[in-house]
């Protein structure tokens, strides 16, 4: 085959997203017999087979073809990709010196270009990186401006997600989840060019995540999977895929097969060349195995996403509350608590910090952030964080003693859970409502609601919580000598129901129930119901 016979080849191959054949035919031509074009046409095949180092020479030989034939506006877009390339592998520096020249470039143009919109984005990145969200919305709608004006669709699908990540960190997130929604448009009917393609699913499906919205999270991931898969050879954006798949799998409760996939999420990083991006699926895998009580194997995953520069928490908590350190988590959840956050990452920590500081009985801090998750669960309207909020109010009345007031939160978040198929959830929720049932004396429903959390527990294979409800249906023998009946008299003792309230609830006259509470007045020492209902709190009888 001759060399423009192996051109022509290879040029039909990038057209079609065949990127192994395009590169290699780009390559095998030789350097005298690519044009300008063709650079940059190779630059974006080895970028996208993950050979970075191949990327950047070419992009350089296509900078100063593009030059040399006095196309500038070609050779500042060179820059701009250089740019990108070398941020993504971390050497800043050099970057920033390619932008530098683009600058000097764009300095010489006598109008306004779409050029100046590609290298807008740095300075709306900085701002966003430097915690700036309302300069850099302002910059996302000029950049999606240039999109418009110049009819580029690169340029407009990722203003547009711009601008609907900033709004969510301005906590705007029904307005945010609109735009990003709009900016994926033009990507899922192949508008965009692969690498923007491909960074706009993966932010788009990032933000998602970021204020719980699986739905949306499944959805576009379904399509990215797709999308990846269509393209032969494609290396970059699989391994955040495979992240993302995990995720999903994850609140479907898929544990074994979410671990799978974030174990190839994090053999595609390092393929790619971009190991760092492997902290978080480390930091899922850490929580997935702390589900099914694997400690060690948790701890150790979590100290990998430590070192690849992602911090685990507050899941790393509630793995040493698990261990028994409960009040090095509570220390290490206050700290996270101090530290500013955008409301879109502190929604975040909220629910994990709430049930870390819980177990701590540390009620006064955590009240506060009760109320500010149901807050945020309804600002964001988010039916996940409002799940998490409703079984967060739940937890934390039954932690106060009032059972009562646990029941109608728990049982809108478990009706949430349900519709939304979180089935890890719906069990744990489903819990906290059979102890709430058992507090106000109705045990049978009690022990239904935990039979049928137990099941699925152990079917998810969650196996510590799933003894722990197994422990709470066991009959075993009643602390103090109590029998069952004055343990259930002393349950209501200690929500706070008086003599005649406890006689209706169990259908007792009064008198009994006045003999039934010196009983237990006797048997546990103690002088007031204050003091019995101490008690029965120490004892895990509410």
């Amino acid at each position: 085959m001759d060399v423009v016979e192996e051109l022509l080849r290879a040029r039909e191959a990038f057209d079609r997203r065949d990127w192994v054949a395009a590169y290699e035919g780009l390559s095998a031509a030789g350097s005298d017999a690519l044009l300008a074009a063709d650079f940059a046409d190779l630059a974006t095949a080895a970028f996208l087979v993950g050979r970075h180092n191949d990327c950047i020479q070419a992009l350089q030989r296509a900078y100063q073809a593009h030059l040399d034939a006095g196309d500038q506006q070609a050779a500042v877009r060179c820059a701009f990709w250089l740019a990108m390339t070398l941020m993504d592998r971390g050497e800043v520096a050099v970057a920033n010196g390619w932008i530098s020249r683009a600058d000097r470039l764009l300095e010489t143009f006598e109008e306004d270009t779409v050029e100046h919109g590609y290298f807008l984005f740095f300075r709306m990145l900085g701002h966003i990186l430097g915690g700036d969200p309302v300069t850099a919305f302002d910059e996302a709608v000029t950049l999606t401006s240039y999109g418009r004006r110049f009819a580029n669709d690169d340029l407009l699908a990722t203003g547009l997600m711009c601008q609907g990540r900033c709004l969510l960190y301005l906590a705007r997130v029904p307005e945010g989840v609109r735009l990003l929604d709009e900016a994926m448009v033009g990507v899922t009917t192949g508008e965009v060019s692969p690498v923007f393609a491909g960074q706009t699913y993966c932010s788009s499906i990032e933000a998602c995540q970021e204020i719980s919205d699986f739905g949306r999270v499944a959805q576009w991931t379904t399509a990215l999977t797709t999308w990846c898969s269509s393209q032969v050879g494609l290396v970059p954006f699989t391994g955040q895929c495979a992240v993302h798949r995990g995720q999903v799998m994850r609140v479907r409760g898929a544990f074994d097969e979410a671990i799978a996939e974030l174990d190839g999420a994090i053999a595609r990083y390092v393929a790619s060349g971009t190991p760092g991006a492997a902290g978080l699926a480390y930091a899922e895998k850490g929580g997935l195995l702390r589900i099914r009580g694997e400690y060690d194997a948790a701890e150790a995953a979590f100290e990998q996403a430590i070192g690849f520069g992602h911090d685990p928490q507050p899941v790393q908590a509630l793995l040493s509350v698990d261990r028994g350190r409960t009040q090095a988590a509570c220390a290490a959840v206050r700290r996270l608590l101090g530290e500013p956050r955008d409301p879109i990452h502190r929604s975040q920590l909220l629910p994990g910090a709430i049930e870390v500081l819980l177990a701590g009985n540390e009620l006064e801090t955590a009240r506060p952030l009760v109320a500010e998750l149901v807050e945020v669960g309804e600002a964001f309207e988010s039916s996940s964080l409002s799940a998490m909020a409703g079984h967060a109010v739940g937890a934390l009345a039954l932690a106060d003693g009032r059972p009562a007031e646990a029941l109608a939160p728990l049982r809108t978040a478990l009706q949430q859970w349900r519709e939304l198929d979180w089935p890890y959830e719906t069990a744990r929720t489903q819990v906290l409502l059979g102890r709430a049932l058992r507090g106000v004396g109705d045990e049978e429903s009690a022990a239904a609601e935990m039979g049928s959390a137990a099941r699925s527990l152990a079917a998810l294979g969650a196996g510590p919580e799933a003894q722990a409800v197994e422990q709470l249906l066991a009959p075993g023998p009643l602390p103090g000598g109590l029998t069952a009946r004055e343990a259930e008299v002393l349950r209501l003792v200690a929500t706070g129901l008086s003599n005649p309230e406890i006689a209706a609830a169990l259908f007792l006259s009064e008198k009994t129930v006045a003999r039934h509470l010196s009983n237990i007045f006797t048997k546990l020492d103690v002088t007031s119901r204050t003091a019995a209902a101490a008690y029965a709190f120490d004892h895990g009888l509410t």
